[in-house]
This record gives structure tokens, C-alpha cells and sequence, in this order.
């Protein structure tokens, strides 16, 4: 199969095997096959070569797409896991047992799993800590521990771990956390969601006064309203924190008699008990339209159902032949052996098959193949019971659990005469970097984002170029009409369709779904406050189990450089222009900082100076000076390369971010009592720190250099074990602590 120079790039770099022998991928048929060929492993020796023919045609052109971690590791000898994501394990109130989650998460990221965490069994802060006289730091302060941990590790050698952090709705805490986001220093590595019980959502609607407790103790109350309206407040501006309505995800949960959910991963499709792993796949709707926009279209739901049938013995095979980072994630995964199995493509399917995205006829058609889905992976299910054994938390109650008991009735007999071989088995998750492997198909149960766009593509050595790229969806319809132009009422996309569309897609899909489904509502920018608190009550009222919203702003920015279908030729030749810098004004304004590097014997002095644009302030350029000579031809190199991306103007934010990840491998140091990586790392602090005081509005300060205190302190001493401040020297024999009193003699 010949890829796109964009699937190719994904593929080259995500999936492709390159092996230290020599062994490699020399096409993505060669992945097929050794995807294959690695979960086929784990049938019977005599039936291996059949089922991994048949794996192989159900991954042939992208009909059958696992999630990322498969494609990447399966087959290829690493110390990797197969599941994308896991919840962790519910965190002990105790210093010890938060560090030994900090350590449980940490290991799981370097394997490749992203990881949620429920923070709602912290104590919250300004309680007391009995046995030591003090007061609790609040589950936010360990929050910031995770997230520098995250920003350590790379996951599975390949790319930066993702998290999810939920908080309870009755947290005391659960102010502090809704804010926190707005601050653009904080909790970068995470995604936040707050856990809202059908306990508050009445409250809400009864407009009284609701309790905050911890550990059955009430801290305080606030008035339901007032927090609702701080918790969309902060959506609104920020996109974050997201809504899970979790009592609803409690009462759908096939397992519910053996397991409580206590989270969600970090895309909110699973929603997971302690130590659960969600294991991902997709069926490619898009390529099973054989005649799109034929006046009689459809998809084939025959082959539909044998996919999904597929699909199902191919996932709980990875459930056997993956690894685990955790023993407890190992004995949960296959006590009850669940599965995510969902869609991609739902979109441009619907489009194939003359169907507009929102409209009746594509809710009609999206519950038929969902059903059809459903029913098959049921089927599916309840014959490899009958050929491996049920799942060993398997009981007959599941029958009467909301997603089995709406099952027809050959279904249901089929499950109450073999059991059923997975406690859960469908969801549907976001597969963005898989649907652009596919060819650019809509992603997951997404609408079109856009039809022509262009996708900054960052190459091995850090620069990026411009890629134009058009949905799959528009390049079929100008393979079958030429050049007639698309019509805009069956081409909608993320941007024109309204909330309500989004949500009327959602909620119904949501019925036929086991675990949960990841969908972002887009909202136009000058929606109204009110308006959008009404999208959360619309997705209460509607069943949804949960709800992620996006508003394009200042702050949150936008995703894609967006453009219509018929400017892609102007687009193309403009992304082939090479951009130009801006010329240098006569005088700039700026500011200058001192940072003093604990190893260095002499300061480093930044210097940003700022173009004022449209009464906008926004950093121009970037200088770095020192006397340490052995610093000379880097910070001058530095200089150049980030002063010539600032001049190009646009999204600045990740110079910080890229300084920030510098780790130097003779150590870091403490400053200003946080541990800072490298120099380079605190050099990126600086440049942090100058873009939010921009940003917020303020110029910097007459006489930055006098003004400006020192980014660090020379070290007083050596690490206390105690609060980690550098302020532990020797005294008469003993190593005492400055900063808290902390003594050892010896």
C-alpha cells in the first residue's frame, strides 16, 4: 500500500520497527504482518497461522486499526505494554503511599501508558497532620509532583506521557482546583476533569447550599450554583477542568457488582476502576462504504459484523501477550479482560453515504452501525467463552445490567449459556495520530475538523515545515466528482455545526457504548456564558457520561491553521514560500534578567526585548551574555536560532517548553527552592515567565536589570532530608538544617 508523505512520516516515526539486529518494517505491510503475526502468538500452536491470516486482512487498508501502542510494540521484543492507558491505583492518604503511587505512575509512563489519578482521597489543604503539629499541603501540591515527573519521563522512549487528575465535586479542595489552569505554570502535563455526582446536579437544580467534606467531615459549604457556574467559568475561559457526571458511569458499568470506577484515562473514553488498563482498537467505517456518494450508498454491515468479530478475538489476545508495568494492573486486566473497542472514520462514512454530521439521518445511521457493533462483539464475546473460558469475574447479575439487558434476545441466550469472555468490550476513543496514518480519516466519532488544512510537521532536527493536508472524506468526493464543488449542507465540519449537533451525535451513541466515548464540543468563540453552561445541563439531561468543550480564544488558542476547501492551491504554494523575517526596528523594550547558576561561578544575564504590535507586546528577540567563556559559542548559537523564532511571530509558547525538557546529565539544581534540570531548563523559566507577564498585559519594569531580582541563590549548603533546602551545613559534628532545624549527629 502506498502511503501519503504524511502517513508515511507517521508511520516512519510512531509504528515503523527498527530493530538493533537489523530486523525492521520495510512497509507498513510489514507492520501488518508483524502485529499480526505477535497477537496470533497466543492461539493454539495448530490455529496460529490461520487467525494471523486473519488479523493480517482485518489491519489490510487500515479496516481494523489498533490503538498506538500495539502498532508500535507488538512484535518487536521491547519492554513495552500493549495498553494505552491505565487509572492508577487509589492514592493513600499518607506521604509514604503518595510517593509509592508517584513511583507506580512513573513506572507505568515509562512504559508507554498514559495514566489518571483520582486525587479526591487527599486530605485537603490546611487540615491537620496529626502526629507532626502540622498542617496539610492539599492534593494540588502533590498534583505539581506528578507533573514534573511527567515532564522527566519519556514514555516508552518515544514521546511525553499524558495524565488525567480528577477531583470530586464535594472536595474541599474543589475551588483551588477548577482555577488552576489559569495559571499557565501549573499542571501543563495534565488534563483535569472534576467527578460531579447526581447528589450535586440536584442540589444545582434545588438551588442550595452544598457540603464539602473530607473523610466524612464537612469543611465548609458553598451555594451549588455559585460553584457550577465557577467550574463552567473556568471551561469557558481555559477548556479545562472537563465534566464526568461519575455516579451515571458507576450505574451503566457492566461490573458494577465487582468494581467501583474511580477515574477516567487521560482521554475520558475509560472510565476505570483501581489499576485498570484500557485496551484500544477501531473499525474503520470510512472503508466500508464501497460506493461513496452514490445516490444509493451504504456501508456494509455484513462485514461490518465480521470485522467486529475479528476484532474482538484479536484485542483479548493482547491481553495475554502484552506486558504490564504493575502486577496489580496485570491481575485487573485479566480478572475481568476488558476491551475498548470502538469506531474511526464515523464521519467521513457519513459523508460516503449522503449523510449530514448532526442531522436525523446520521443519528439514525450512527445507532445502526453501533448496534450492529454491539451485538456482534457480544456474539463475539460469549463464543470464545465457549472456546477459552469466561472471564474469571464472570457472573450471570451481568445479564441484567443496563448495556446486556437492551441485547436481543439469540444474543442474550448465546451469553447465559457460555458467560462472556470480557466484562466490558466497546468504547470509543480519540485516534488522531492513527487516523492521519490511515489516510486522514475523521477521527474517532468526531465530525470533520476541516476539509483543507495545514499541519506544522516538526522534523529530526527540531525545525518544522508545513504539511497541506486534506480529509479523506473531501479527497474521495474529488476523486468521484472532479471538480464539482462540495456542497456546503452534507460538508459541515467541527466549526460550522452547533453544540446541540455535537451533543445529539453524543448522547444517543452513548446507549450503545459500554465504557464511555471521547468527544470534544466545539463552541464558536462569541457563544454566549449562558449558552455554554447549557451544553453541560443539555449533556446531563441527555445521559451523557461525561462532557470536554472547546472555545477558541486568547488563551486557548486554536488547533489548525484552518482553511476552505477551494483556497488549498493558494495554500500549497504559500507553504512552499519560505517566511520571511521581520525587519528589526531602530529600539526595542525589554527586560533584562540575572540568573545565577549554582555550578557557574559567573551570572547569566537574558536580555527579551519586546515589538509592540497593535498596542500587543509580544517578545522580538532574545540575547544571552555571560563572562564564562565556556558558555561563549552556545548561548551566541541560542541566541540566533530562538531570536530568529521569535521574529516569525506566531505560537511562541514552545521555546519554554522545549528549554524546560533540557536535562543535563551532571545534574541539575535547586533554585529558588525547586529543582531546576539544567541551565538551559532555567533559561527557559525565564522565557516563561517574561510570556506570561506579556501576556497578562504588563510591560516590564523602567530599569529591568536593577529591578529584576536573581532568578537563583547560590546554594547556603547541602540537600536537607528534611524539606530539601539547600541550607544543611556541618555544626559540632552534626548536620543541622537552617531552614527547618533538622539534625543529625554522627
Amino acid at each position: 500500500m502506498t502511503l501519503s508523505t504524511l502517513s508515511g512520516e507517521i508511520w516512519n516515526q510512531k509504528y515503523r520497527f527498527h530493530g538493533g539486529d537489523g530486523a525492521a518494517d520495510t512497509s507498513v505491510e510489514d507492520t501488518w504482518r508483524r502485529v499480526a503475526r505477535a497477537i496470533a502468538a497466543n492461539e493454539a500452536p495448530e490455529s496460529r497461522e490461520r487467525w494471523g491470516e486473519q488479523f493480517h486482512e482485518a489491519l489490510t487498508d487500515f479496516r481494523f486499526i489498533p490503538a498506538g501502542r500495539i502498532l508500535a510494540g507488538a512484535g518487536t521484543g521491547r519492554e513495552v505494554t500493549l495498553f494505552n492507558c491505565f487509572v492508577m491505583g487509589v492514592i493513600p492518604d499518607n506521604l509514604d503511599g503518595i510517593f509509592q503511587h508517584l513511583r507506580e505512575a512513573a513506572i507505568t509512563m515509562q512504559q508507554g501508558g498514559g495514566v489518571g489519578m483520582d486525587f479526591s482521597t487527599i486530605r485537603p489543604a490546611g487540615a491537620a497532620v496529626r502526629g507532626v503539629g502540622a498542617q496539610a499541603s492539599g492534593p494540588l501540591s502533590f498534583m505539581d509532583s506528578w507533573n514534573a515527573m511527567c515532564g522527566t519521563i519519556m514514555a516508552a522512549g518515544q514521546r511525553r506521557g499524558a495524565m488525567m487528575g480528577c477531583l470530586r465535586i464535594d472536595h474541599p479542595d474543589i475551588e483551588a482546583f477548577i482555577e488552576v489552569k489559569r495559571d499557565r505554570n501549573r499542571l501543563r502535563n495534565f488534563n483535569l476533569s472534576v467527578l460531579v455526582t447526581d447528589a450535586f446536579m440536584r442540589t444545582l437544580a434545588a438551588d442550595e447550599e452544598w457540603e464539602l467534606r473530607f473523610d466524612g467531615v464537612v469543611h465548609g459549604s458553598v451555594p451549588a450554583r455559585a460553584l457550577w457556574r465557577r467550574l463552567m467559568q473556568a471551561t469557558y475561559d481555559v477548556a479545562e477542568p472537563g465534566v464526568i457526571f461519575i455516579d451515571r458511569v458507576n450505574q451503566h458499568n457492566n461490573l458494577a457488582y465487582c468494581e467501583e470506577i474511580v477515574g477516567s484515562n487521560p482521554c475520558g473514553e475509560q472510565m476505570l476502576p483501581a489499576y485498570g488498563a484500557c485496551l484500544l482498537g477501531s473499525i474503520n467505517l470510512a472503508q466500508l462504504v464501497p460506493q461513496p456518494f452514490a445516490p444509493d450508498s451504504s456501508l456494509n454491515e455484513a462485514e461490518l459484523a465480521d470485522l467486529t468479530t475479528t476484532a474482538v478475538r484479536f484485542l483479548d489476545n493482547v491481553i495475554d501477550v502484552s506486558r504490564y508495568p504493575l502486577p496489580q494492573q496485570e491481575a485487573e486486566a485479566k480478572s475481568k479482560r476488558r476491551i475498548g473497542l470502538g469506531i474511526t472514520g464515523l464521519a467521513d462514512a457519513l459523508l460516503f453515504c449522503n449523510a449530514r454530521y448532526g442531522s436525523e439521518q446520521a443519528i439514525a445511521l450512527t445507532c445502526r452501525w453501533l448496534d450492529t457493533i454491539r451485538h456482534a462483539a457480544y456474539r463475539a464475546s460469549a463464543l470464545l467463552a465457549a472456546e477459552k473460558g469466561c472471564f474469571p469475574l464472570y457472573d450471570e447479575a451481568m445479564l441484567d445490567r443496563p448495556n446486556l439487558s437492551t441485547l436481543d434476545e439469540p444474543t442474550r441466550e448465546l451469553i447465559r449459556q457460555h458467560g462472556l469472555r470480557n466484562g466490558c468490550l466497546t468504547s470509543i476513543a480519540p485516534t488522531g495520530t492513527t487516523s492521519l496514518l490511515a489516510g486522514n480519516v475523521s477521527s474517532g466519532i468526531e465530525p470533520v475538523f476541516a476539509y483543507s488544512y495545514v499541519r506544522k510537521v516538526r522534523q529530526a532536527d527540531g525545525s518544522t515545515r508545513e504539511e497541506p493536508v486534506e480529509d479523506q472524506g473531501y479527497s474521495v468526493w474529488k476523486q468521484v466528482k472532479g471538480d464539482a464543488p462540495p456542497p456546503d449542507d452534507l460538508f459541515v465540519s467541527a466549526q460550522s455545526l452547533t453544540p446541540s449537533d455535537h451533543l445529539a451525535m453524543q448522547a444517543p451513541a452513548q446507549r450503545l457504548i459500554d465504557s464511555s466515548i471521547s468527544k470534544t464540543v466545539n463552541c464558536p468563540q462569541d457563544i454566549s456564558f449562558d449558552a455554554f453552561v447549557d451544553i453541560y445541563a443539555e449533556a446531563y439531561h441527555l445521559g451523557c457520561k461525561g462532557l470536554t468543550t472547546y472555545r477558541p480564544n486568547s488563551t486557548t488558542g486554536s488547533v489548525l491553521s484552518v482553511e476552505e476547501p477551494n483556497a488549498r492551491a493558494a495554500s500549497s504554494a504559500a507553504a512552499r514560500t519560505p517566511a520571511v523575517l521581520e525587519p528589526r526596528p531602530e529600539a526595542l523594550q525589554g527586560a533584562t534578567y540575572k540568573v545565577k547558576w549554582p555550578h557557574s561561578a559567573h551570572a547569566i544575564y537574558v536580555t527579551i526585548n519586546d515589538m509592540i504590535e497593535d498596542g500587543q507586546r509580544r517578545p522580538f528577540e532574545m540575547f544571552i551574555n555571560s563572562k564564562n567563556m565556556e558558555h561563549y559559542a552556545w548561548t551566541v548559537g541560542l541566541t540566533r536560532m530562538i531570536s530568529a523564532v521569535l521574529r516569525r511571530g506566531g505560537d511562541i509558547g514552545f521555546v519554554a517548553e522545549e528549554l524546560k525538557a533540557v536535562f543535563d546529565p551532571r545534574g541539575g539544581a535547586w533554585m529558588n527552592r525547586s529543582y531546576v534540570p539544567s541551565l538551559l531548563a532555567a533559561i527557559g523559566d525565564v522565557f516563561e515567565n517574561h510570556l506570561a507577564l506579556v501576556n497578562g498585559g504588563e510591560g516590564p519594569k523602567a530599569d529591568p536589570l536593577a529591578a529584576a531580582p536573581a532568578h537563583g541563590d547560590a546554594p547556603l549548603g547541602g540537600v536537607c532530608p528534611g524539606c530539601g533546602s539547600l541550607t544543611l551545613h556541618r555544626e559540632e559534628g552534626c548536620d543541622k538544617c537552617i531552614q527547618c532545624g533538622y539534625s543529625k549527629c554522627g
